[in-house]
């Protein structure tokens, strides 16, 4: 079950009630199936690559790591059968594993805390970030040096601006993404800051194939 599989009206549920009757064995899909379901007679459930978003760039992966592993492994022995989980991980000492395997949550929560006030990140810090895009490189590299700088200059000694750098995935359909970050505690500037960027890249926007995207609070760092 994934994307491709489920494109068609009703095939989602076409699938689910097949697996249900027993016409298959071995359900396999993506993360679409990691919670929710709920099999009488499912005694195994095993996860594949399980650090897949562990190493991405982003400072909820653990988290997310943690809650997938969680979902995931509570399809298992949910009625009169035992279950059992086989995780798949190149790194099996990574605490978001470890903890998952004892059903942690107090010792995740306290490890995870602990790095993300290390790291000046949320709930310690809030975050903003400035997504440029454009099919033309040198312009969004060019228009996100400039942001930065202007941030530099407008806002107060206690935040941070990080940047400009390449997204994490720096190229979608032709355009290439830039980025920059504002990690603060308290900034009375920002907001108005902000509205000048958008203000001053609006004509160019509307113009060209320049974009420039502000992320308050992101839920995702990509």
């Amino acid at each position: 079950m994934d994307v491709d599989t489920t494109k068609r009206k009703g095939s989602h549920e076409q699938l689910l009630d097949k697996f249900g009757r027993g016409e298959g064995d071995v359900l396999l899909g993506t993360q679409m199936i990691a919670k929710g379901l709920d099999f009488p007679n499912i005694t195994l459930v095993g996860v594949l690559a399980a650090d897949s978003m562990l190493h991405i760039p982003d400072f909820r992966a653990s988290e997310r790591t943690f809650q997938l592993l969680t979902q995931v492994s509570g399809r298992a022995g949910r009625h009169q059968k035992a279950g059992e989980v086989i995780v798949q991980t190149y790194t099996p000492e990574h605490y978001s594993i470890v903890d998952v395997k004892g059903h942690d949550y107090v010792a995740f929560y306290e490890k995870e805390m602990m790095i993300r006030k290390q790291g000046g990140y949320p709930p310690y810090y809030f975050l903003t970030l400035i997504h440029v895009s454009d099919t033309d490189l040198t312009n969004a590299i060019t228009v996100t040096e400039k942001i930065c700088s202007f941030l530099k200059e407008n806002l107060s000694e206690t935040s941070f601006v990080f940047g400009p750098a390449a997204s994490s995935r720096p190229r979608i359909k032709d355009r290439y993404r830039y980025q920059c970050m504002v990690k603060y505690k308290v900034e009375p500037n920002l907001t108005r800051v902000l509205q000048e960027i958008i203000q001053t890249y609006q004509g160019e926007m509307a113009r060209t194939d320049l974009s420039v995207f502000i992320d308050t609070n992101p839920y995702m760092m990509m």
